[in-house]
């Protein structure tokens, strides 16, 4: 944000004008990104989320619409904070449910305090789409998805790339279970174990030039 004021009772915010494009476009199939920047564009954004929640900032709609990419500079920002909350602040609710149901944690479903694991939750469906182009979760009606977010494992990815690498799926799978004490605790804990399946997978070296967060 570069500046904030009002003019003639218009408030007004000037921020930067972001080039490239949200991640939408690749989250489709046959339209993919290689896996090696998957993997580099999913790290940085796990190491945005850690920043965040070590300032007790939860994001609340991690999702490929939210994610701005600029392939020419492989830059990576995480954007729209509009719905995010404080944790340890009175202002944090629970019984409140925002965000985009297909990527949402269980807890952020059923309108429970949520903490920045939810948001880990959201990245690992981020992760599986943009792996395999298929959602881990659809259903006919709302309360079919809600229903089997909060109560059916993900499907095996595998079943859709069988290509994948087994860490990666390891990765996917830590990251969407249903408990969040057993989930991944931090953002940094997140991107670490995607840096070494990339190393150990020879996928790494893709260009990790930095990520920053946009309000």
């Amino acid at each position: 944000m570069f500046d904030a004021g009002e003019e003639h009772d218009l408030a007004y915010i000037a921020m930067e004008f972001l080039k490239g494009k949200d991640l939408v476009p690749y989250s489709k199939p046959g339209n993919l990104l290689p896996l090696p920047r998957v993997m580099s564009i999913v790290a940085r954004v796990a190491d945005a989320l850690s920043y965040a929640h070590e300032n007790h900032v939860v994001h609340r709609d991690v999702k490929p619409a939210n994610i701005m990419y600029e392939p020419e500079s492989d830059q990576v920002k995480v954007t729209d904070f509009g719905i995010a909350r404080i944790t340890d602040s009175s202002k944090t609710k629970t019984g409140m449910v925002l965000g985009t149901p297909s990527f949402m944690s269980p807890e952020q479903l059923a309108g429970k305090k949520i903490d920045g694991r939810s948001d880990l939750f959201s990245l690992g469906v981020m992760l599986y789409q943009m792996s395999c182009g298929k959602l881990p979760f659809e259903g006919d009606s709302m309360a079919q998805l809600m229903f089997r977010i909060a109560n059916e494992p993900h499907p095996d990815i595998r079943g859709v790339n069988p290509d994948l690498p087994d860490c990666l799926i390891a990765i996917i799978d830590r990251a969407m279970t249903k408990d969040p004490d057993a989930r991944y605790q931090t953002g940094a804990e997140f991107a670490k174990d995607i840096r070494t399946c990339a190393t150990m997978t020879g996928t790494a070296g893709t260009g990790d030039s930095g990520v920053d967060i946009s309000f």
